[in-house]
């Protein structure tokens, strides 16, 4: 119920953030204890500020009022994605080359499952990232379909 959920929420909220030149990052439908959370993050190259995050949620609710697609109650959330924005589409991996991230894969790639370093580079096949062991830099080459989940990653020096 929930992928279906997200889908129409999707074809919803896109013509609201496109005209208001945003980028829709993510749409999470969850159940945390007994409440339901439809939660929608958006961002744009300026960043997103509390008023744009208003605008998108008064106008998608009303668009869900009249639709009424979730047969009981839940919270809707509009926010940014925050500092750990995850990284969904190819276009975010593009865009985020040079920037740290933290990768979770399927299955195993050199042994290990997790990976947190510099995104060096991204071709659409794979996801090439820098990192270090203790103080040797090392490089993994992780293929694009086998990438579980992805984000930036904050680093404090």
């Amino acid at each position: 119920m929930s992928k279906k959920v997200t889908e129409i929420v999707e074809g919803l909220v896109t013509p609201i953030i496109d005209d208001l030149q945003l980028e829709l990052v993510d749409i999470e439908y969850v159940k945390e204890g007994k409440d339901w959370f439809l939660r929608v993050f958006i961002d744009s190259e300026k960043g997103i500020d509390i008023e744009q995050c208003g605008t998108v949620s008064n106008m998608l609710s009303e668009k869900l009022d009249e639709l009424d697609p979730i047969d009981h109650l839940y919270f809707l959330e509009v926010s940014s994605p925050g500092a750990e924005r995850p990284l969904k589409k190819p276009q975010d991996f593009e865009k985020s080359i040079g920037k740290q991230v933290y990768v979770k894969t399927y299955e195993p790639i050199d042994g290990e499952k997790q990976f947190e370093g510099e995104l060096t580079a991204f071709d659409g096949d794979s996801v090439t990232i820098t990192y270090l062991i203790k103080t040797r830099k090392k490089v993994v080459t992780i293929p694009y379909q086998k990438v579980a989940s992805a984000r930036l990653a904050v680093t404090f020096n």
